[in-house]
């Protein structure tokens, strides 16, 4: 069965919502977006998430002591990193966590993109997304059927489109967002409607 996460979770609102329907995964946006959450405000909405779910810290370029520091607190549990994290910065995660924080390498799709060099990395899955919360799909040609690691689909993704991504893809889990909103924010009913179309 594919997992679902549901990203940009900003209010406890939110929380009662997922703990409801209980997707796998949530995630926290910590990089510049009008999603963005203090970690005094993600704390808060990790102490009151059902312990079933997963926390995901989504990231752009940040430095490691940032993340380390989520994740030593328990805030979160995976690192979604969305910049031009190398190997290196990577490993260094890695490295100083005793190989306890998963990590997800989000990759914005294009023709020009060797995904079997992401595969290389030491890291737990890939994302393929069309931009950093831009709710538009990307060419899912451009998805290798020869992947070493598993992967979330991202980017555009709602009822109308996501059975037939999880047949012709098979991925891990799908990542939700922007198609779960009405003006900006997570709407019950939407939600309510997405997981009855998965499972």
């Amino acid at each position: 069965m594919v997992k679902i996460k549901i990203c940009g979770i900003r209010r406890l609102d939110d929380i009662n919502i997922v703990n409801k329907y209980k997707p796998d995964y949530i995630g926290f946006v910590f990089a510049d977006s009008k999603r963005k959450v203090s970690h005094e405000l993600a704390a808060e909405l990790k102490h009151n998430l059902d312990s079933d779910i997963i926390s995901v810290g989504v990231f752009v370029d940040a430095d490691h002591d940032e993340i380390i520091e989520l994740f030593n607190e328990g805030i979160i549990e995976i690192a979604q990193l969305h910049g031009d994290e190398s190997e290196e910065y990577i490993n260094v995660l890695k490295q100083r966590t005793n190989n306890e924080l998963k990590i997800i390498k989000a990759i914005e799709m294009s023709e020009d993109k060797n995904l079997q060099e992401y595969s290389c990395l030491q890291v737990d899955y890939l994302l393929f997304d069309s931009g950093k919360g831009s709710g538009k799909t990307f060419d899912w040609r451009l998805i290798k059927s020869d992947l070493k690691k598993e992967f979330f689909l991202a980017g555009g993704i709602d009822s109308t489109n996501v059975k037939e991504a999880i047949e012709r893809f098979n991925p891990y889990a799908v990542d939700l967002s922007s198609s779960l909103e009405t003006d900006g924010f997570k709407d019950e009913n939407k939600i309510k409607e997405i997981m009855e179309v998965i499972n």
